[in-house]
C-alpha cells in the first residue's frame, strides 16, 4: 500500500500516534510518502488495540 495512503487508513480508524521507519534498514527519512510502500506494521494487522497505541509503519521506496 502506498505509505500516505496507510497512514490516512490509520487516522481514519482513529490512530494518531504513527510512526514510520525505513524497512530496509538504511535509516532513510520518508519525506515524501506518497513514493514508499508500506510493507509492515509493528501491530497485527486485524488486532483490537487502543487508539493511543504507537503504531510503527516500516516502509521502503517504491520500486526497491
Amino acid at each position: 500500500m502506498v505509505h500516505q495512503t496507510a497512514q490516512d487508513t490509520m487516522q481514519a480508524a482513529g490512530f494518531y500516534r504513527l510512526r514510520e521507519e525505513d524497512a530496509t534498514g538504511q535509516g532513510r527519512l520518508l519525506v515524501v510518502d506518497r513514493n514508499w510502500t508500506t510493507t509492515a506494521q509493528n501491530v497485527e494487522a486485524g488486532k483490537e488495540i487502543p487508539c493511543d497505541t504507537v503504531v510503527v509503519l516500516s516502509a521502503k521506496k517504491t520500486g526497491e
